[in-house]
């Protein structure tokens, strides 16, 4: 395994460090210092929001027997995703906010690149998932109870965990093996392969094409079969159904998950599907902050507020707390 080297500057000269790479600094989330402190309490308070949310879904899932179905399995599966995604980035980016130096540790970053891709790539997997269930819940009602039983779902959990894993060690391996012999600031508020890559030197291409076309190629694939269960599912409601509170009934139940799917998909397919350039990397940045921070704390107020279970498992647990 070849050594990485870093190259660390020191007023206007440039020094080469030929030891291993201690740490990378991050640039933040904007080079604007007024705009810190409104940011900082924005990311706080949608970060509370993401927890709390998210938790209380986990804990009215958990303890509500009439939210023991598979639909309401894999949503507390995606609220506990939503909860550790955010937090792989979330706290050293409050951190950043008010330090000088924003610097992580090369055993750090690559530690933080890894969680990123494995729990961004299981809720990819998972929204997947979710939209089978509901394909399978209105389109084959009378199978979903053989179907999607409990041995079926903790299977497809062990799944949905175990490929992601496997993805993002072959991005961590990768990544860790280069070599750096440029500037060690990383353009971006975390670290991700994209902007690590703009600092390696050596050949750099089996990094790019994992990137560029295996990891847009998961995406893309994770995303169309998504789009066709809810195809087959909305062809199946008009063709089939003559009750139009019955359609309205089915078409209310996928609306909340098939919101979470565009809120995710739209900026992740925007940065992954982008030709790989530098001047990219700011619009990379910016959208990051929509599915690192926004998208997490938006999906338990889209389930709370259009799910009427959800709503009234939580007011049923508020009045006993009460």
């Amino acid at each position: 395994m070849s050594i990485p080297t870093s190259v660390f500057q020191t007023g206007n000269s440039v020094l080469l460090n030929p030891t291993l790479v201690t740490e990378f600094l991050l640039s933040g989330v904007t080079d604007i210092q007024e705009l810190n402190s409104i940011l900082f309490v924005t990311v706080l308070a949608m970060y509370f929001v993401n927890v709390f949310g998210n938790g209380a879904i986990m804990m009215i899932v958990s303890l509500d027997p009439r939210l023991h179905s598979p639909m309401y399995f894999f949503l507390g599966n995606l609220a506990c995703l939503d909860i550790c995604f955010s937090t792989v980035t979330v706290p050293k980016m409050l951190e950043n906010f008010f330090s000088t130096s924003k610097a992580i540790s090369f055993l750090g970053c690559i530690t933080q690149l890894y969680f990123f891709h494995f729990l961004g790539s299981t809720e990819a997997l998972l929204l997947t998932i979710m939209a089978f269930d509901r394909f399978v819940a209105i389109c084959r009602p009378l199978h979903y109870p053989s179907i999607m039983n409990r041995q079926v779902c903790i299977q497809m959990a062990v799944f949905i965990w175990a490929i992601p894993f496997l993805h993002a060690l072959v991005h961590s391996i990768l990544t860790y093996q280069l070599n750096f012999c440029g500037s060690n600031h990383i353009h971006h508020f975390f670290c991700d392969v994209k902007p690590l890559l703009e600092l390696a030197c050596g050949n750099t291409e089996l990094n790019r094409w994992l990137l560029n076309t295996f990891t847009g190629t998961f995406a893309i694939g994770l995303f169309f079969l998504t789009f066709l269960s809810y195809f087959y599912i909305i062809t199946y409601l008009f063709l089939k159904t003559r009750s139009c509170s019955m359609l309205h009934k089915a078409l209310s139940t996928c609306a909340s998950h098939f919101m979470v799917v565009i809120i995710f998909y739209a900026p992740v397919l925007f940065i992954y599907i982008n030709p790989d350039s530098g001047s990219s990397l700011e619009k990379d940045r910016i959208i990051a902050v929509m599915y690192t921070v926004v998208t997490p704390a938006l999906n338990p107020l889209i389930y709370t507020l259009r799910n009427k279970e959800v709503r009234g498992a939580l007011n049923r647990k508020i009045r006993i707390q009460l």
